[in-house]
């Protein structure tokens, strides 16, 4: 007979109960990743983790100030983003940390994010036994318990300046309850009826940096793929939801370098340059490369634009890919910096594929 899963109740309270029953679903299902195994568990992935303090999870203080800049001295690292439909990874170094309150940027050729730390409420240090030994890693969650980002060290070099972080950074309260709060769903947009359409496309035309978007769109009081909708072809045409694999075929083909942008409410990942091994496997489409691994469930797109921004260095286009709830699962650029124009090789792949690839239907 199968064992009943424990409810968010009662999880709460016999944290004992719920780590025999994670230990078991393991040893049935060895290759179960944390998060999976706590959906099927029917509580969040921090709350399963906590029920591993005092054996292989250390809760930590998220003194930011001390913490993120100490990551550099952990060398070469495997940072990870996700959300629901897209995993970024990259390998590198910490370096060129900024803090401004409570948003951060990690500024470096291969560990490039944004972080938006009002959202990050729990971390923890793990010291996992794997087959190939001890795995150290830090990671961290929002409110209700879900990942926002996760550090694992790579450099055996590492490993003392893990444990001397872990030790200056350990929490007072190491108790397996975790206090995690209901997440709450995106609000439904305004009806359509109600947007200042004409508002929209005049503040659009107007951009001086692809940074002033969003401000647009908050301003107006307007969701992203309504705005995409909106404000006509001129400035974002809609594509077919398999886009991003033909735009990763073609851009591994020619070597054109490209940036990849993997974020939740926490962090944003970027990765920029050359995207080489492409393969789909499943309905999981990859890039697996040695810097650099993607993972998107490619049958989660449910809409896909070619969008256009004018800035001052010139007009920037993107491939934005969405779910069924209009949340964003990637974006991708050509590689620019501020102050460059955009690549026209990068231009000319927009144009042919909306001319190769036009959308079905453009679904809301």
């Amino acid at each position: 007979m199968q064992t009943p899963t424990p409810s968010i109740a009662e999880a709460v309270s016999e944290p004992a109960l719920l780590r025999q029953r994670w230990q078991a679903l393991r040893q049935s299902q060895p290759r179960t990743r944390t998060r999976d195994a706590a959906e099927q568990l029917r509580v969040s992935e921090a709350q399963l983790l906590a029920t591993g303090v005092g054996e292989d999870a250390v809760r930590l203080d998220l003194r930011f100030d001390v913490l993120l800049p100490r990551l550099e001295s952990l060398g070469r690292v495997m940072s990870l983003t996700r959300n629901e439909h897209a995993v970024h990874e990259k390998r590198g170094t910490w370096r060129n940390v900024e803090l401004h309150g409570l948003r951060g940027l990690v500024l470096d050729e291969d560990i490039d994010l944004r972080l938006f730390l009002s959202r990050w409420r729990f971390g923890f240090a793990l010291r996992e036994r794997m087959a190939e030994g001890l795995r150290r890693s830090l990671q961290f969650f929002d409110a209700s318990g879900t990942a926002v980002h996760k550090v694992y060290v790579e450099d055996a070099g590492g490993a003392a300046a893990f444990d001397a972080l872990v030790e200056e950074l350990t929490h007072v309260d190491q108790e397996q309850v975790l206090p995690v709060e209901r997440a709450t769903p995106p609000g439904a947009p305004r009806p359509d009826s109600e947007v200042d359409v004409d508002g929209l496309r005049a503040g659009w035309r107007a951009l001086k940096d692809t940074h002033d978007f969003f401000p647009l769109l908050m301003r107006l009081g307007v969701a992203r793929t309504q705005a995409l909708r909106l404000v006509g072809d001129e400035l974002a045409t809609p594509v077919s939801t398999e886009s991003l694999a033909w735009v990763l075929e073609r851009v591994s083909a020619s070597g054109l370098p490209i940036m990849v942008f993997v974020g939740n409410p926490g962090c944003i990942q970027i990765h920029t340059g050359p995207v080489r091994t492409v393969k789909p496997m499943g309905p999981w489409l990859n890039v697996l490369d040695p810097g650099f691994n993607l993972h998107v469930r490619a049958d989660h797109i449910h809409a896909a634009w070619v969008v256009r921004k004018p800035t001052r260095d010139g007009e920037v286009t993107s491939l934005e890919l969405f779910d069924a709830a209009g949340e964003n699962i990637a974006l991708v650029f050509g590689k620019r910096k501020p102050g460059l124009p955009e690549l026209p090789a990068w231009q000319t792949l927009m144009h042919e594929l909306i001319q190769a690839l036009p959308a079905r239907e453009v679904r809301s």
